[in-house]
């Protein structure tokens, strides 16, 4: 009769489960499975401990028309948890105080459409200068701050704090305390405006913050030199994103030179990084966003269309990187390219490809690795 008994129990169970099955839950899959069914598996990815948002990078620095209005109206279609960027969000400087606060009433024009939290960072163009710096105080309050989301840790901070590319005293004693107070959080992810690290991490102070972030499980994202690259420090990724509408002459991947945002997928086992080019965001009518945002118009000299050769040894150099700068300082522009098939290059002063202006140059001449 025992046994009876657990038979009895182990059917109903098991109908219970069938039905359950038919059913659903609440938010779950309902699926009739069969012996073979049209797809993989039904291991859905949806784990609840993963979230999404996304990065903008600098859309000052000689910021062309349009670009970054638009990124906002295509962030609201991908629709991330929230939007944070580096800086360099106003062009910024010694201003009178009435241009600075139409250029902050500008920008939040365009933010204060997403339809998700934007967090500010400061970049050089936003408080380099003692008036910006002031106004930003008056907007914002603090220019380094942090927060805790679903178990990770943002630690945003200001690399003009002070002078250019530093941290304070006091900003470092403050970023010391968080780290300490979050030492057990699942993930770190640290931005701050310019790559200090390239400089005297020592005195900059960025030293002292690698040295508090220690062993823990983190990433590190920057701007200001609008061009991506990828460092890697203390087994760590640094990203330096290119822009968002700041000055550039986008040239493409090659010269790391483009308008993107950085979509961030936080995973149990850590972030996952992409970059979407803000070119491939579209509606589904196809239709580019309307934009009435201006750009600065700067100031250009005339440049001739120039094909240089690089050789080395009677062999032309491939694939490196060359800058030309004035030999009178101050007495035109810059201009850099990379070297082709041939040694061949098309310099870039103002625009891509648009040559070089009549001068003098000092030339450099960088291999890069394949």
């Amino acid at each position: 009769m025992k046994k009876l008994w657990m038979v009895v129990l182990a059917l109903v169970v098991l109908a219970g489960a069938v039905a359950l099955s038919q059913q659903g839950m609440p938010g779950s899959l309902t699926v009739t499975s069969e012996k073979r069914n049209p797809w993989t598996n039904l291991k859905l990815n949806n784990d609840p401990d993963a979230f999404q948002f996304a990065i903008v990078s600098d859309r000052t620095g000689a910021h062309r028309e349009k670009v970054f209005s638009r990124a906002v109206a295509r962030l609201n279609l991908l629709q991330p948890e929230f939007v944070i960027s580096v800086g360099d969000l106003i062009e910024g400087g010694r201003k009178e105080r009435a241009k600075l606060e139409a250029e902050w009433q500008e920008f939040d024009s365009y933010v204060n459409k997403l339809t998700m939290p934007f967090f500010y960072i400061p970049g050089n163009h936003d408080v380099g200068a003692k008036e910006s710096d002031a106004l930003w105080r008056e907007r914002f309050g603090r220019r380094w701050f942090h927060f805790v989301y679903r178990d990770v840790l943002f630690l945003c901070l200001n690399s003009d704090d002070g002078s250019a590319g530093n941290i304070g005293n006091e900003q470092l004693a403050y970023a010391k305390q968080v780290l300490a107070d979050n030492k057990d959080v699942r993930y770190t992810l640290v931005y701050i405006h310019k790559p200090i690290w390239t400089g005297d991490i020592k005195k900059n102070g960025w030293g002292a913050v690698e040295e508090s972030l220690g062993n823990r499980a983190y990433t590190v994202f920057c701007g200001h030199v609008h061009r991506y690259r990828k460092f890697v420090r203390n087994g760590r990724n640094y990203y330096q994103l290119a822009t968002t509408g700041g000055g550039s002459k986008i040239r493409g991947i090659p010269f790391g030179e483009f308008d993107h945002i950085v979509w961030v997928t936080m995973k149990k086992e850590g972030p996952i990084f992409t970059n979407i080019m803000l070119d491939s965001v579209l509606p589904d009518d196809l239709k580019v966003p309307e934009s009435d945002e201006k750009g600065k118009v700067t100031k250009r000299g005339k440049t001739l269309p120039v094909r240089p050769v690089v050789y080395h040894n009677g062999v032309p150099v491939v694939g490196a990187y060359v800058t030309l700068r004035p030999q009178e300082v101050g007495k035109g522009a810059a201009a850099d390219g990379i070297t082709e098939g041939d040694g061949s290059f098309m310099p870039s002063t103002y625009a891509a490809y648009d040559g070089l202006e009549v001068g003098v140059y000092r030339v450099a001449v960088t291999l890069r690795r394949p």
